[in-house]
């Protein structure tokens, strides 16, 4: 890997390093690059803003998507300090990341109590064979919704 590459990985566990240290949350850390100039940053901040969902990686996405004024990231890539979990990986997509670059393995995340293998599990089931109940409670005021959408002659679609 060149040494291009391998100082924004730096930065990133780096990141993770300096907000774990400081009692801000996990050790993870993560930067958003496009055109090789880093335009965002993000740190776990889940214990520190009581939000499950700040994961380094969607700090940087949200970040990134502020900064450049769009929902879509694509020309964008991202280093993480570790293998990015289901949620961050489905936000990745979501935001049309170029590429994903890690560090540490979801092997090594688990080895230190960061265990994903049961969202892993959980996503090809079944709805009905899910940990978690899924119900399905069917509206037709929310089909009026999704009609009202796929008529609608200004959507912005994402």
């Amino acid at each position: 890997m060149c040494d291009h590459h391998q100082n924004l990985m730096l930065k990133a566990v780096n990141l993770s390093a300096e907000h774990m240290r400081a009692g801000r949350g996990g050790p993870f850390g993560a930067v958003i690059v496009k055109d090789g100039k880093v335009i965002s940053e993000g740190h776990n901040r889940v214990t520190s803003s009581n939000d499950p969902t700040a994961h380094a990686e969607v700090v940087a996405i949200r970040e990134a998507c502020a900064r450049l004024d769009t929902f879509s990231l694509e020309g964008c890539q991202i280093y993480t300090s570790c293998e990015p979990c289901p949620m961050c990986l489905a936000a990745i997509y979501w935001a049309r990341l170029g590429a994903v670059y890690y560090a540490n393995t979801r092997k090594d995340a688990a080895s230190i109590g960061f265990d994903d293998d049961h969202i892993y599990d959980e996503i090809p089931k079944d709805v009905d064979k899910r940990a978690i109940p899924m119900v399905h409670v069917k509206l037709q005021e929310a089909n009026d919704v999704f009609e009202e959408w796929r008529v609608k002659p200004d959507k912005v679609m994402y």
